[in-house]
């Protein structure tokens, strides 16, 4: 097969199905199919999958997107946002590399590099910073940007937490397979191969209160996340006169409808301030669950983190698409989602349409960024958090 058959599959299957593409106009669709069907021709795996990407950029619709991950090579290093910087916090193994705030590539700033990838990057400018970091690891995409180098090498400067400046190069053949260092649900975790090892966790800390910790919504089993919910509805209930925090951080979403019983327990039983952290790794489901918890809570309710990785308007559903021939994966939507004003359209499913509420803006209360970190940080964040709520 060639890459034309990748191509036939998003044409027939994603432009069709997901409503996000309605709402641009036919001659600029047609110029991006038009620049992926000249690079299938060619034979350029690379260059057909940043073509596609901004391809399904195009709606500006995180769900909608090209996921490269499991097709491409990227130079050993791994890049994280974090805050509003990129962040180097990882290497392939066997790699040494400094951490720290990645200041330049090749000699130009990142904040010129950033808007120039801007295109070929799906949703909101959080989202954009989520799934953008790859970008700065792949040879191909640096060279398309208009940022590679002369020599055959990459060259990144660094700045540490003490403010030294490292200039790191690598050679650009130095590659190993993206997935192995960027995961196609990124979390931000120090480790690519992170997984969360339960739906909840639940901490009593004593006088100061509750912290519940949500990693996921995903549940293929759709019986383990409802069990876990259930418990904890029942501990929420038995602890009405607890301040709680509920940490959806670096949650990616799954299922929000399996989490209702969690929502009805806090706000019916929840007499105290509930505080709950989120950051740009939060999307889907999970901002679902902050915007009904929040229309539930109200003014309870403190709202304490970044901006979450996705707006309260977005279209979701859909499915996975497996390209055959470059391995690359496209997320497409099928579903219209309105949070903020709690409309729909024919595209909502029924049991969604149902719950929709309207949640106006979710601002933030305060801005707490906290860099991927070992549990002990974590801990003393909770702590720090909750004393915060009782002051």
């Amino acid at each position: 097969m060639s890459l034309t058959e990748d191509l036939k599959q998003i044409l027939e299957t994603v432009l069709p199905t997901d409503p996000s593409f309605r709402q641009i106009e036919k001659a600029v669709i047609d110029s991006s199919i038009s620049d992926c069907r000249r690079y299938a021709l060619e034979g350029s795996v690379d260059a057909f999958l940043l073509s596609a990407m901004r391809l399904l950029a195009l709606p500006d619709n995180g769900h909608t997107r090209l996921i490269p991950n499991d097709a491409i090579s990227v130079l050993p290093l791994r890049f994280v946002s974090v805050g509003r910087s990129v962040q180097v916090i990882g290497a392939a193994s066997g790699v040494t590399a400094p951490r720290g705030e990645l200041i330049a590539v090749n000699g130009a700033a990142m904040s010129q590099i950033e808007a120039t990838a801007t295109e070929f990057l799906a949703g909101t400018c959080q989202r954009k910073r989520v799934i953008g970091p790859i970008l700065l690891a792949w040879p191909y995409a640096l060279t398309r940007l208009g940022f590679s180098s002369n020599g055959g090498t990459t060259e990144y400067r660094v700045r540490d937490e003490n403010g030294q400046i490292t200039n790191l190069k690598v050679a650009n053949g130095n590659t190993v397979p993206a997935s192995t260092l960027y995961p196609r649900n990124e979390h931000g975790k120090a480790d690519p191969a992170w997984e969360p090892q339960t739906f909840v966790e639940i901490k009593d800390w004593q006088e100061l209160g509750l912290s519940i910790t949500l990693p996921s919504f995903f549940d293929p089993s759709q019986s383990a996340l409802p069990k876990a919910i259930s418990d904890t509805a029942d501990r929420v209930r038995a602890c009405s006169d607890t301040p709680l925090l509920i940490d959806v951080r670096g949650n990616t979403g799954g299922d929000f409808l399996l989490t209702m019983p969690l929502i009805d327990a806090i706000a019916q039983s929840a007499s105290q301030q509930v505080v709950v952290l989120v950051d740009k790794f939060t999307f889907s489901a999970a901002i679902v669950f902050v915007a009904i918890l929040k229309h539930r809570l109200g003014n309870r309710l403190k709202l304490i983190g970044e901006d979450m990785g996705d707006g309260l308007t977005f279209f979701a559903e859909g499915g996975l698409l497996e390209l055959p021939t470059s391995g690359a994966v496209v997320r497409y939507s099928s579903a219209f989602h309105d949070w903020q004003n709690a409309t729909s359209d024919e595209t909502t499913p029924p049991e969604i349409a149902r719950q929709i509420v309207p949640t106006g803006a979710l601002n933030l209360d305060s801005e707490w960024v906290v860099k991927p970190t070992g549990e002990d940080t974590q801990s003393a964040l909770y702590q720090r958090v909750l004393k915060s709520v009782g002051d």
